[in-house]
């Protein structure tokens, strides 16, 4: 009987963490690291940017989203590569950025290649276009 009530509190703990954590998710935004990259002049430099980079990410909960896919311009000209990280949360984003790992490797990027990068706070699941009209007129 003490096993059962044991196996039963610890199903009980199990759930109320999943349904934590399905909170949570519902309400994290996510944050994306987006770089628009042009004139890249790959050489060894670049080679090691991109052996390297992994390794920073993970801490961190990093991952590529779209890393200089094929890409079709449907308005305006895109003359470079796109490339966007998702993270759990800007704070993991600006961490991941500013760390030791990633500030080391910097250079060999910004240093053989033209192009913008910024960190922007994403949207929670569910979220819809209206809702941005809701909180400017709030």
């Amino acid at each position: 009987m003490t096993c059962q009530v044991i196996d039963a509190m610890t199903s009980l703990d199990q759930s109320r963490a999943t349904n934590q954590r399905q909170e949570l998710d519902m309400t994290t935004k996510p944050a994306y690291a987006i770089g628009y990259l042009r004139d890249v002049r790959v050489g060894a430099e670049i080679a090691e940017y991109l052996d390297r980079i992994d390794d920073t990410l993970a801490p961190f909960a990093g991952e590529f989203i779209i890393h200089g896919g094929t890409l079709t311009a449907m308005e305006g000209e895109w003359p470079g590569d796109v490339i966007i990280i998702r993270f759990p949360d800007q704070r993991a984003a600006r961490e991941w950025y500013d760390s030791p790992a990633y500030q080391a490797i910097l250079p060999l990027r910004t240093e053989h290649s033209d192009g913008i990068v910024a960190i922007v706070e994403g949207e929670a699941p569910g979220y819809r276009a209206a809702g941005k009209l809701e909180r400017q007129s709030a």
